[in-house]
């Protein structure tokens, strides 16, 4: 019957049992994955908040939608920016990209004329 039938032959000790060999490669990925992609996230979050936390009266910045403005007013979740002469708009605090420097809105306006 073995003309028909390849006879079964008992692999070694490797093959029927992952040993340490077997968790190095998920370890080294989950390692991978962590550096690569959550720390700099979670360091990104808290720089973040640490920029809204320590927002002003007088600051000018740069929403995430791309307003250039001066803070007249702060309160827990707004921000009042002034955007123009007597135009004030109001916008979350999250949505808060970058903060500029002084004088940065007198200089933006100097160039557009």
């Amino acid at each position: 019957m073995s003309f028909f039938i390849s006879d079964a032959y008992a692999a070694g000790e490797a093959a029927g049992q992952p040993g340490v060999e077997g968790l190095i490669f998920p370890v080294v990925l989950i390692a991978i994955f962590y550096f690569m992609l959550i720390r700099p996230q979670q360091k990104r979050a808290k720089d973040q908040k640490k920029l809204v936390e320590e927002l002003s009266k007088g600051d000018e910045l740069i929403t995430s939608g791309g307003l250039l403005g001066k803070i007249i007013d702060l309160d827990e979740n707004f921000i009042q920016l002034e955007v123009g002469k007597g135009l004030t708009v109001s916008v979350q605090r999250n949505s808060v990209a970058t903060v500029m420097p002084k004088g940065t809105i007198k200089q933006q306006s100097k160039e557009s004329k």
